[in-house]
């Protein structure tokens, strides 16, 4: 499997208007790689206490043989759009296999999805709807293939480090 990279995320999945951004974003980074989302249906009630498990089962289910994951995680690293980029940079130039962003439902990730995970990232502290957090990762996957290409689309301030 060639390197690409992969949004899998568990949720209800609706045409809307989350869905048109997020396909926005995709249109724009495939210009620079390969791209793809794979939706994974939350299992079971929301208030059913297996409903964890059997997404962290589904999502897992669904990565490729070889890939490298990302796990979103509040607890995770916090990077900036430049490190994002550099990481981003290594992974095109040094892994052959495809990057796997794993993002959970409401519900997060299943604690197997994070420890196996080969890295987490955190968009911060604070929770997000997983539709929103869905937008920023493709947001900063292209915001970080821009920089790396040398665009104008990510402007430094003296003051953001990013």
């Amino acid at each position: 499997m060639a390197f690409e990279l992969v949004v899998a995320w568990a949720g209800r999945h609706r045409p809307d208007r989350w869905e048109e951004l997020a396909a926005d974003y995709r249109r724009r980074i495939a210009r620079w790689v390969p791209v793809r989302e794979q939706v994974v249906r939350a299992r079971g009630a929301a208030a059913s206490p297996d409903r964890l498990r059997l997404e962290g089962e589904a999502l897992a289910a669904a990565v490729p043989a070889g890939a490298w994951t990302v796990a979103l995680d509040r607890r995770g690293e916090a990077v900036s759009s430049r490190a994002l980029a550099g990481r981003v940079r290594r992974w095109r130039e040094s892994w052959p296999h495809p990057v796997v962003f794993l993002l959970g439902s409401d519900l997060g990730l299943a604690p197997d999805l994070l420890s196996g995970a080969r890295e987490r990232l955190s968009f911060g502290p604070m929770t997000l709807a997983h539709q929103l957090a869905r937008l920023v990762l493709y947001e900063q996957l292209y915001r970080a293939l821009s920089i790396d290409s040398g665009i104008g689309y990510h402007r430094q301030t003296p003051d953001d480090g990013s």
